[in-house]
């Protein structure tokens, strides 16, 4: 009887660990992926030389995959996060702009499934970054050009990106991301050579402060080439609060239309989806 129950406590206690179900799917591998849809709104995953975004980020719940979407078993103590766009892997800064906490973390699968939403991080990231019990927070993501294009130039893909390092690459088992033990995954690291001994592609956890830049919530339709067609959409949209802002579009300029203020996440989730109801093309929340 009591052997019954040490098995069946045990059993209950295991239940409470997120674990992957079943072998790895392959080996750690460049990913990109096809466009794909979340809660009406459309996402196209392609290979970024530079990113810097605004947006609300959320926190992986109990319904988290067994595997990442480039192989690696979740960890819900990894310094790890899911971009509905970004090619994985990928190392970011991500900024808490409410309280200006910033940590660099591996973006490493697909998400989240919310639309409106530009990251989704571990539980171990959103204790490092003191997220609310809501779980949803205004974060600045901050694409690591030389860290990324190590990660990808070890899996033999990826950008040719010029700020990646003369160095070797090789591919090495090592520990899954964030430095935690416990199941085998491929981590990537700079072969060394006589001149000199790079550090691997490692995450610290370590926390920095910057200045807090809290802002008010926009719903933001990018990607016009001219303002008179952002225009257009601007009047397309009757009955809201719009104008029109020019954004980078790498080598040009291009046009967004920005619906808002809106103070509250409920407040900029209902323009969203009032908007996707109206037909416009990738929209998406953002702080300014």
């Amino acid at each position: 009887m009591i052997r019954h129950f040490v098995m069946m406590l045990a059993m209950a206690l295991a239940g409470c660990t997120h674990q992957p179900a079943g072998p790895p799917p392959g080996p750690v591998s460049f990913t990109v992926g096809n466009p794909y849809q979340a809660g009406g709104e459309w996402r196209y995953p392609r290979v970024f030389n530079s990113y810097d975004v605004t947006g609300l980020a959320t926190v992986y719940g109990d319904d988290a995959p067994g595997y990442t979407a480039d192989n690696e078993p979740y960890d819900a103590n990894a310094l790890a996060a899911a971009s509905p766009l970004l090619q994985l892997p990928a190392i970011v800064t991500v900024t808490n702009l409410v309280n200006g906490y910033t940590v660099d973390v591996r973006v490493n699968d697909r998400g989240p499934d919310v639309p409106g939403r530009v990251l989704e991080v571990t539980p171990r990231v959103a204790r490092l970054l003191a997220f609310p019990s809501g779980g949803v927070v205004e974060v600045q993501v901050t694409l690591n050009v030389q860290q990324t294009a190590t990660l990808d130039g070890a899996l033999g893909q990826g950008p040719k990106m010029t700020a990646a390092p003369v160095a070797g690459i090789t591919a090495q088992s090592l520990g899954p991301p964030g430095g935690v033990t416990g199941q085998a995954v491929q981590s990537l690291i700079p072969a060394q050579n006589d001149d000199a001994n790079p550090a691997a592609v490692t995450l610290s956890g370590a926390v920095s402060v910057t200045t807090p830049a809290p802002g008010p919530l926009y719903v933001q339709i990018p990607g016009y080439g001219s303002e008179s067609d952002a225009f257009r959409e601007m009047e397309r949209l009757y009955g809201v609060q719009a104008r029109i802002v020019p954004v980078s579009g790498g080598d040009r300029t291009l046009y967004a239309v920005n619906i808002g203020p809106y103070h509250s996440v409920a407040d900029a989730d209902a323009g969203l989806a009032q908007v996707l109801a109206d037909g416009a093309t990738d929209p998406e929340i953002i702080v300014r």
